[in-house]
This record gives structure tokens, C-alpha cells and sequence, in this order.
């Protein structure tokens, strides 16, 4: 697959100190040289533009504010050319293994009744993150939003993480955004991203959009990503918090939004402003 119908995609925010090891990694990612678009969230200059330097595979692009994850996606997709069929949606903290984007094109041309392919990824520990994952169901929903932290191995984390699967590829509710490749096609039919999540759930938004359009998400862990963790979170990570629950209360009252819910939605609503408040403590 040539270089001109690849692209990859990645929402910056203070990642100048991390930018490197991610654009090293793309080079034995894959036997093309893709286009490299980097959609900078930072409200001031932090560095990002020398540490890129003059590589020609990459453009860095300023929206005028920090527009979140989905929506900081959405732009950078908006800039690429027609001819651009494939994109890697990734954070800048990623650094991909050797043939990883090439073993998730792979799968792409065996499955074209999928949409979404994501790799395995591990967290900088080694440990197998689970990133690809079944729909939240209310719940699933509400049981892990109660008690994932006072009872980490409750029955509705379990199912919600999926962490007994195995590591083999399968089709999945959602995977996560952390790294994903797409069919434009089928991004772009789905209206892209929810910009309405700032952060958090657009992951599982998108693939629950892409299930409902008739589009499969696909795991594909012969792929592989190493995941170096929340660099840029952690800057704000109270914000981060109040954005998780904000989120997941998006996500589900969006999902369960009939008008005799209503009880069930307020109920959400209290018991998620209340583990919020509970985390930040």
C-alpha cells in the first residue's frame, strides 16, 4: 500500500519531550512513510515544532484552542487530501513496534467488513492493556462506575474491560483511541468523532457508531504498541477526572436516552458527580 493513501493522526498537548521516540517509532511501523499530521492542542510553544524540525513526512497544525481529543482528531483528519483512504489515530505517548501499523493494514485488507483495527497495547510496565472491549451497558455501566475502585474485580469491571478474553483476534464493541487504524470512509460516514466529549467515551462512541452504521471493530493483536501513559493528562489531572465522569454520564444517558429513563438518567447523574468527587478526594 503506497504512502499516499496512509496517514496518521495524532492530537498533541505539552508532547514536545515525547514527540521524538513517536515519529522514530513510525519508521519500523511500517514499510511506507506515511504523511504525519500533529494537531497541537498547546496554548503556548513548547518546543513541539523544533523537536519535529524539518521532517518532511510532518505537518503541525494549530486549531486556536485546545479543541480535546475527538475534536483535535477531527480537525487533522479534515486536512488531509481526497486520496488519503487509511489513518492512524494515535496519542503522541505511543511508540509502535516493529510492523505494527503494516500487520494492522493486513488485517484490513482480510476483514473489509470492518471499519476500526486496533493493536494489543501495553502499558510502560509490560502489562496487556484492555483496549479492545465490549459496549458499556448501563449495567455494566453503573456496577463499574460504583465499585471499580473500593472492589476492583467486581463481575461488572470484569465484563467491562473484558480482561478474561483472549488475546487473539476478534471482533469488539469498541477499541481503544489510544491507537487505532480506520477506513476514512467509514470515519467520515459516521460524522467522525462526538466533539461533545472533550475527553473520554468518544473511543467508545465511535465504535458503537461504526457498529450501528454495520461496520465491525477488529482486534488485532499480532499488532503491537507500547503505551507510555498519560503524559499530558497529568498536568491537569483533577480536569481529567471531572472529564471521565462527565463523559460516562454523556455516554450513557446518549445511549439510554428514552423518556422513561429519565429516573435511571438522574440516578446516573448523582451516583457519577459523587465517585467524581470521591476520586478527586
Amino acid at each position: 500500500m503506497g504512502d499516499d493513501r496512509l496517514a496518521i493522526i495524532s492530537v498533541t498537548y505539552y508532547s514536545a519531550e515525547i514527540i521524538e521516540s513517536f515519529l522514530d517509532s513510525v519508521t519500523v511501523a511500517s514499510h511506507t512513510v506515511p504523511r504525519i499530521v500533529l494537531v497541537d492542542n498547546t496554548p503556548e510553544d513548547d518546543g513541539l515544532g523544533s523537536r519535529v524540525g524539518d521532517d518532511p513526512r510532518v505537518a503541525v497544525v494549530h486549531p486556536g484552542s485546545n479543541l480535546g481529543y475527538g475534536g483535535g482528531m477531527n480537525y487533522g483528519v479534515a486536512q488531509l487530501p481526497p486520496d488519503v483512504d487509511w489513518v492512524v489515530l494515535a496519542n503522541p505517548d505511543v511508540v509502535m513496534a516493529e510492523g505494527s501499523i503494516d500487520a494492522l493494514l493486513d488485517a484490513a485488507r482480510r476483514r473489509p467488513d470492518a471499519a476500526a483495527f486496533g493493536p494489543l497495547i501495553r502499558g510502560d510496565d509490560g502489562v496487556v492493556y484492555p483496549s479492545a472491549r465490549k459496549l458499556p451497558s448501563l449495567r455494566t455501566g453503573i456496577g463499574h462506575a460504583t465499585f471499580v475502585r473500593i472492589w476492583p474485580g467486581n463481575p461488572w469491571t470484569t465484563s467491562y474491560r473484558n480482561d478474561l478474553a483472549a488475546i487473539e483476534e476478534r471482533t469488539v464493541g469498541w477499541l481503544s483511541g489510544a491507537f487505532l487504524l480506520i477506513r476514512r470512509e467509514a470515519f467520515e460516514a459516521v460524522g467522525g468523532f462526538d466533539e461533545r466529549y472533550f475527553m473520554y467515551f468518544e473511543d467508545v462512541d465511535l465504535g458503537r457508531n461504526l457498529g450501528l452504521a454495520g461496520w465491525k471493530n477488529l482486534y488485532v493483536p499480532s499488532a503491537e504498541v507500547l503505551h507510555l501513559g498519560a503524559l499530558s493528562t497529568s498536568r491537569s489531572a483533577q480536569l481529567m477526572i471531572r472529564a471521565h465522569h462527565t463523559s460516562a454520564y454523556r455516554y450513557l444517558s446518549k445511549r439510554y436516552h428514552h423518556w422513561y429513563l429519565l429516573p435511571v438518567r438522574l440516578v446516573l447523574r448523582v451516583g457519577l458527580w459523587a465517585r467524581s468527587h470521591l476520586a478527586k478526594g
